[in-house]
């Protein structure tokens, strides 16, 4: 797999400094894609429903009226066929951002996702870059039915050739798109539907930092433990955090943003200053990416850990209906538990 692209420069959009305003996470979402259409003509939106209606969570909305149908096209309902015709735009030159309505319609679109998106360059020996984003709306907590609230994030992370980012904030939203456009690679970009109304008061206009794609921000200091999370579950380590100060723990919450390619250097600068670890997301434990995650830790870090590398996930089961869906997805109560475990074993 090749390097990860940086992406945008520091200024955003480019413009001038302004007072940041309350901004959702789907209006940044929007404007990343408005900014590098207006920039660069060879990006096309394309997607079911993303034109006239500008997608089921209208984060495209407005495009089409702006830079016209031929940019921003609704397409049939069928995912391989769109995904299909991605790679044949990107192949000439294009650069195609996809979105796939929900997580779970993204399946059928596996075909040329694995066969071709990620393997076109490696094939070609480099000389065919695959500069194709796919928006996936995913995760649950909206009270949606099956098909509509998966977290497929394993399938993608075991797919060499790909790179998998998921913003947890409004300004790495924008900042991680922007950067996932811009890359010469195909990228998976994982939106946690639970924090499109999630709100900040940023600006685009306003200089701001935007990382490169495969680097980890912690969000919360602390030297009891370690949160390694991503996407929706942010916030709740953020939480369990906060919660956790009653019981005297005090606990720092990484969140990794890009799940590959992968910051080990932050995530086991981390873990060596705590001495323990705990992963939390809400796709399956078995073979979700806890697993790798925890252990990469435990290679990396073995002899500064005081306990093992404990994991909260979703269930091992296909996605509930929305009135069990609190019990399946990992909660503040549930993450201080592996706490409370990490202390036991470490015998604190």
């Amino acid at each position: 797999m090749t390097t990860a692209t940086t992406g945008p420069k520091a200024s955003g959009a480019g413009g001038k400094a302004g007072k940041a305003k309350p901004a959702t996470m789907a209006q940044a979402l929007q404007r990343a894609m408005r900014d590098a259409m207006a920039e660069d003509p060879t990006v096309h939106v394309m997607g079911e429903d993303v034109g006239t209606l500008g997608g089921v969570f209208r984060v495209t909305d407005g495009l089409a009226k702006e830079f016209g149908e031929d940019r921003c096209t609704d397409t049939p309902l069928a995912e391989a066929g769109i995904l299909g015709a991605a790679v044949g735009m990107a192949m000439y030159g294009l650069r195609p951002v996809v979105e796939m309505q929900f997580d779970a319609f993204a399946y059928p679109a596996f075909e040329q996702l694995i066969s071709h998106v990620a393997r076109m360059r490696n094939r070609t020996r480099g000389t065919m870059p695959m500069p194709i984003v796919i928006r996936v709306p995913y995760g649950g907590g909206i009270g949606g039915v099956e098909h509509h609230s998966d977290s497929s994030e394993a399938y993608y992370t075991a797919t060499p050739g790909l790179h998998v980012v998921t913003p947890a904030t409004v300004e790495n939203a924008y900042g991680l798109l922007r950067a996932a456009i811009a890359s010469d690679d195909p990228v998976v970009f994982l939106e946690p539907k639970r924090l499109y109304w999630s709100k900040s008061d940023w600006s685009p206009e306003a200089p701001a930092s935007v990382e490169p794609i495969g680097k980890a921000v912690v969000r919360r200091r602390g030297t009891g433990a370690t949160l390694i999370t991503y996407g929706p579950s942010v916030p709740v380590c953020l939480e369990a955090a906060e919660a956790a100060q009653a019981e005297g723990w005090d606990l720092e919450v990484v969140d990794l943003r890009s799940l590959v390619p992968f910051d080990d250097e932050t995530v086991c600068a981390s873990v060596r200053r705590t001495g323990r670890a705990v992963v939390v997301h809400e796709s399956t434990g078995f073979g979700g990416p806890g697993a790798e995650i925890a252990a990469r830790v435990t290679e990396r870090c073995f002899h500064h850990l005081e306990a093992p590398v404990l994991r909260v996930a979703g269930f091992d089961i296909p996605y509930p209906p929305p009135m069990l869906e609190r019990h399946h997805l990992p909660g503040v109560d549930r993450v201080l538990d592996a706490v409370a475990r990490l202390q036991w074993e470490a015998g604190n």
